[in-house]
């Protein structure tokens, strides 16, 4: 259809009241018109109802103008995901480092174990829990001292031993290193192991004072297991011992209480071993290129060998010098181990095995016994580990004098031998005279 203006429609446009009637209904038209004589473009449109007013005009698009894009509505979804698994997360370890806390407070779900811990005087809450972390008591010093703390607990440490285990409560610890139980004044006993002691006569010694139980001593001693860095350089396979532990008994003074739980008492000798270690002679060891059980072993030999403590160094010399040329020396011919063996180990098995009796008699099996044959003192042990370099291969001593003879060759020992053998039936015929 044309888009030209009808002027018709403008003239009804511009007269609305005037009434509108279809052709159909009009009674005749006028006679001066025809419809033929009207041009079809001037002939009026007649509709069945009135023509409306025409429609605003519509913008026509261009290819220039771009098109407006619609935004697009992001998902919450992920982010809300994202939110909930981090909160989750975070609960979880809060949860953790809670309960985590929580059982190192109780002590729930740790060790048994009893650890002796000696308390300095003076001695702060930091420094006690650096302490019995150091030792596995507690994980959390710092928690430890804020429960002290939060715990108003005004009393000093005191000073001294004391035996805590790793199950025990914060509250528990700190109540048994402040508190001292009234019924352990004066019940103290003093037992004094010589150099040399075997743990079966230590143990003896431990029951005549009425510490504890012999059998009750030798089953934890032996059994180990206290923690102490020396115990981690103990070999795994020690099937062939007499004596597990043997040797490791430090010969010293020691306090201990009537009646005292065999642990304890293990724990006091085995603290003072693992002090005796120190660095500088671990250093040593190593040098060496030996074990800690192999170096006590040979220093027990050396305590028993030796007349005096001024001649461990060239015995234990000795003694090195036969291990290191095991070709020509293969025996180490040490009548202390051959004793050890028949006095000491035969006597005190249920069942004897012949092979452990014959391996810890030198004069019987190469190289040294698979243990100790006494706990050495701390000349011996240093005397090994000074590793003097001498040429002596062979050395005797005067029991009553304390004079020892070394000699480089066999003809050498011969010879010493035979002036030992004169000094004695000098003393001999001596004493005689006396009479």
């Amino acid at each position: 259809m044309s888009n030209e203006p009808n002027e018709y429609a403008d003239e009804l446009n511009e007269s609305p009241d005037t009434e509108y009637t279809a052709p159909s209904q009009q009674e005749n038209p006028p006679e001066e018109y025809s419809s033929e004589e009207i041009p079809p473009e001037q002939q009026p449109i007649y509709n069945s109802t009135p023509p409306a007013y025409p429609p605003p005009p519509q913008r026509r698009s261009t290819g220039n103008r771009k098109k407006k894009k619609k935004k697009k509505r992001r998902s919450r979804v992920p982010g809300i995901l994202i939110l909930t698994t981090f909160i989750f997360g975070v609960s979880i370890i809060l949860s953790l480092v809670i309960i985590g806390y929580g059982k190192d407070m109780f002590g729930i779900g740790k060790s048994d174990k009893t650890h002796l811990i000696i308390i300095p005087e003076n001695a702060s809450t930091e420094e006690v829990a650096s302490m019995l972390e150091t030792d596995g008591i507690i994980k959390s010093p710092k928690f430890f001292s804020l429960f002290t703390r939060l715990r108003n607990n005004d009393k000093p440490y005191i000073s001294g031993e004391h035996f805590i285990r790793p199950n025990m409560a914060y509250e528990t610890i700190i109540n048994e290193l402040t508190t001292i139980e009234e019924e352990e004044i004066n019940e103290s006993v003093e037992v004094t192991f010589p150099e040399g002691i075997t743990l079966i006569d230590a143990a003896k010694e431990l029951e005549e004072n009425g510490v504890c139980s012999a059998d009750d001593f030798l089953f934890y001693f032996n059994s180990g297991g206290f923690g102490y860095d020396f115990e981690s350089r103990l070999p795994t396979d020690q099937s062939i011992k007499f004596m597990r532990m043997e040797g490791y008994l430090f010969p010293d003074t020691y306090y201990f209480y009537l009646d005292m739980d065999p642990e304890q008492v293990c724990q006091k000798i085995y603290m003072n071993f693992n002090d005796k270690m120190t660095e500088g002679r671990l250093e040593k060891l190593d040098n060496l290129g030996i074990s800690l059980d192999e170096m006590i072993t040979l220093a027990s030999v050396v305590q028993k060998e030796a007349a005096t403590t001024g001649t461990m160094t060239l015995v234990a010399s000795v003694f090195w010098n036969r291990l290191r040329n095991a070709d020509v020396f293969p025996l180490l011919q040490s009548d202390p181990t051959s004793n050890y063996a028949n006095d000491v180990v035969r006597p005190n098995m249920e069942v004897v095995d012949e092979t452990i009796v014959n391996s810890y008699d030198t004069y019987k099996s190469p190289g040294l016994p698979p243990g100790a044959i006494c706990n050495p003192g701390i000349e011996a042990i240093d005397a090994v580990l000074d590793d003097y370099q001498s040429n002596y291969f062979y050395f005797i001593a005067n029991i009553n004098t304390g004079v020892t003879l070394f000699a480089e060759t066999l003809e050498e020992h011969y010879a010493n031998e035979e002036k030992i053998n004169q000094e004695y039936a000098a003393e001999s015929d001596g004493a005689g005279e006396g009479e």
